[in-house]
């Protein structure tokens, strides 16, 4: 710990690195009244500050962005820096209603030069992503939907489980379906097999998939707002959540005769998009659409109630399904909304009765196929968290 041997500062180190804070380690930082964070200089470090500042209280945390002259500590200690001055330099994690550009001169610059970290966390099994929302990003709305039974459920859990498995913790609230019912799905999509049979590695699988940073509301149903909202606030705050799925929306809200359906749920998403902003965390809508023609495309005034959910949205995904109208007819993904650089266009997709998976199928005969095992594709942080009345998150290779 550099700074603890220079500066005979308090340190504090977290085995996952930056991306969870513990909740056994909240009640020991209680007795300090200074926090500052000692960052490596990239996007995600910056978004695990803001995240932690919330959760300590931004008014007592400070920030220590490196540069040349103030590299991270255990450089710093080679070069024979003073680090107690360069401790003394840390600026304020929080900020004022108003901001100069000075305020975000470093945050600009930042976004320039990581632009591929900028853009989001990348999608591994749905690469064709990438391409078009150019990653997953903190503190977005995306809306999601598809006509009843064209399996929205089923790609959304696939697709929370590609980011769970780069390490993006992900809460699930499903309303529609128990969460037994979805844990297997996901299990199954997880180990890209059928465990009907291949029931003996049942134990082999669940072991790794509970090692996913993957939680679930224990709701099912209609529930009340606040309630969720509370739960979801409570996940952000021990686990760290960075992601939310709500699906679907209309069985959250259920049916409620005192007031207008249409306007309760503008109220509905507007408490989820500014969650997912307050949050830095995101937040992703699965709601049903309007009831259209099987002929016709759906489109974003497709989706059920006003136009709020459209308007607040980042991004907007549509299962289209054409089955529906012929018998050649395929299903594919498409973005029709793309806040980030506004890129939109579609996602050919192809469902595999087997695996319960939309992203490339296995080879028919499992037994003969070669590759890399899903759970293979885990991320492993070990990153380190010092703190003094002083944190320090370091790369592994300077906390060696």
């Amino acid at each position: 710990m550099a700074v603890q041997q220079e500066t005979k500062a308090v340190a504090l180190a977290l085995p996952h690195g930056i991306s969870v804070l513990p909740q056994e380690v909240l009640a020991y930082l209680e007795q300090f009244k200074r926090i500052t964070l000692w960052f490596n200089n990239d996007v995600r470090s910056w978004d695990a500050a803001k995240r932690f500042g919330k959760k300590l209280n931004e008014k007592r945390c400070y920030i220590i962005r490196p540069k040349d002259n103030r590299p991270q500590p255990f450089q710093a200690l080679k070069q024979g820096l003073n680090l107690s001055q360069i401790l003394q330099s840390a600026h304020a994690l929080g900020h004022k209603s108003i901001l100069s550009f000075r305020a975000l001169r470093q945050d600009v610059f930042s976004e320039l030069l990581h632009v591929t970290e900028v853009a989001g966390v990348k999608w591994k099994r749905f690469t064709q992503m990438n391409k078009l929302l150019k990653g997953h990003r903190p503190g977005e709305l995306t809306v999601f939907t598809g006509p009843t039974g064209s399996g929205k459920t089923t790609f959304m859990s696939e697709y929370s489980l590609d980011l769970a498995m780069q390490g993006v913790s992900t809460l699930w609230g499903s309303f529609e379906i128990r969460n037994v019912r979805l844990a297997k799905m996901m299990l199954t999509q997880f180990a890209q097999k059928s465990f009907g049979e291949y029931l003996s590695e049942f134990d082999h699988w669940a072991d790794k998939f509970e090692n996913l940073p993957i939680y679930f509301m224990n709701f099912y149903g209609q529930e009340d707002l606040k309630k969720v909202i509370d739960t979801m606030s409570h996940a952000v705050y021990v686990h760290d959540i960075q992601h939310v799925i709500i699906d679907n929306l209309q069985f959250m809200m259920g049916m409620d005769t005192h007031m207008d359906r249409f306007w309760k749920q503008d109220l509905v998403v507007s408490a989820f998009r500014k969650f997912a902003s307050v949050n830095n965390c995101h937040v992703t809508l699965v709601m049903h659409p309007r009831k259209e023609k099987d002929s016709d495309m759906l489109q974003n005034a497709s989706i059920f109630g006003g136009v709020k959910a459209s308007q607040e949205a980042d991004n907007i995904l549509i299962l289209q399904d054409r089955r529906l109208t012929s018998q050649r007819g395929k299903k594919f993904l498409q973005v029709t909304k793309n806040r980030f650089d506004g890129e939109i266009g579609i996602m050919p997709i192809e469902f595999d009765h087997d695996t319960l998976c939309y992203s490339k199928k296995k080879l028919k005969d499992s037994k003969k196929h070669v590759g890399k095992e899903p759970g293979k594709d885990h991320v492993e942080f070990s990153e380190e968290i010092t703190g003094e009345q002083t944190f320090q998150i370091a790369d592994p290779e300077e906390s060696m």
